[in-house]
């Protein structure tokens, strides 16, 4: 799905000092009640449980931002395909969405070096048997487990869209994250998985749609990666206000920490549909401030979208993203794949 508003709230105020690394920490853990409408329509529409939690509250660091340098060119060339987009990279493996006119697919690629990429070929279809239906098995994110791959995907109706999981391409056979109860945030669509590991738990960024086609973006957390239990106070994004670049919807979150805050680029989409990226910080993962940079497509391949993030932080961060010369909201984009560094910067 493609993805706009209030301002977010922020939280500078006094926290705790962290350890170097606090994504291998555990989470504080706040138990809260299922609301009474998803109690109500738990066995019907298979909404998750929700409580009230946070990550590991971060010390807020230095006042600073970053700048987005792209490399020259697509990393990932279409080729036949009508479009290549949403790259999930794990190590020297990428798994990313392929259009092939009618439907979405997860296709797979290698490189050595993370600029040479080579195809290997599809690992992931829709079943139109299932609750998957025809439209999409894709636009997921992939995590190592062990010795395994772990990969959340979109499927279900176009319009409809739920969350799957496969473990080393073995997919469970329902949803692991169903859309909400009537009238919430994520009524009708959940999609754009971005899960890291935190501590004890799974935690999962994600895209949800309600029945006025608002596109914005909420967290959840599960211990096993099946059984989610989503933010009460979602979502924790919201959509810009007139005249924005995310004014007409966001979505598409990869999420990261360091230098003492929790960092979101996210996919914003312009009323004409062009996309660009938007960066968000925080220091509890929950409570996110929108920065006044946006990064834009620099080159003709990716002039009017710029989009579909995936952070590889390590000794430079590392962003792999879809880029497109044609403003749609789906597909047709002519879409490519490109990588490029983000840059710390002094503000």
């Amino acid at each position: 799905m493609r993805t706009g508003a209030k301002p977010s709230r922020d939280r500078e105020g006094a926290v705790v000092d962290r350890p170097a690394n606090p994504l291998e920490e555990p989470l504080p853990y706040g138990h809260g009640s299922v609301s009474a409408v998803c109690v109500l329509l738990a066995l019907l529409s298979g909404c998750s449980r929700y409580s009230d939690f946070s990550l590991p509250v971060l010390n807020g660091g230095s006042n600073y931002s970053f700048q987005f340098e792209e490399h020259g060119g697509p990393v990932l060339e279409r080729g036949s395909a009508g479009d290549v987009l949403n790259p999930s990279v794990v190590g020297r493996d990428m798994y990313y969405s392929e259009w092939d006119g009618r439907t979405w697919h997860t296709a797979h690629a290698r490189s050595e070096d993370g600029v040479a990429w080579a195809k290997l070929g599809r690992v992931l279809s829709p079943d139109s048997q299932t609750w998957e239906g025809s439209y999409i098995a894709a636009n997921g994110s992939a995590l190592a487990v062990g010795n395994a791959v772990w990969y959340w995907f979109v499927a279900g109706e176009r319009n409809r869209p739920r969350i799957g999981l496969a473990r080393d391409w073995r997919k469970e056979a329902r949803p692991v994250l169903e859309t909400g109860p009537y009238m919430s945030w994520d009524e009708y669509g959940v999609a754009d998985p971005y899960v890291l590991r935190v501590g004890d738990f799974y935690v999962m960024y994600y895209l949800g749609e309600d029945r006025a086609s608002r596109q914005r973006i909420g967290v959840a957390r599960s211990h096993d990666g099946i059984q989610w239990e989503k933010l009460r106070t979602n979502p924790v994004l919201e959509v810009g206000g007139s005249g924005a670049f995310d004014e007409s919807g966001l979505g598409e979150p990869a999420v990261w920490a360091a230098g003492g805050f929790y960092w979101m680029l996210y996919t914003g989409r312009a009323a004409d549909e062009t996309r660009r990226l938007g960066l968000a910080r925080s220091t509890d993962g929950v409570r996110w401030t929108k920065l006044p940079v946006v990064f834009s497509g620099s080159q003709a391949w990716d002039a009017k979208v710029l989009c579909d993030p995936a952070v590889e932080a390590g000794a430079e961060t590392r962003v792999y993203f879809g880029g497109g010369d044609v403003a749609r909201p789906d597909e047709n984009l002519n879409g490519q794949i490109g990588m490029g560094v983000l840059k710390m910067v002094a503000k």
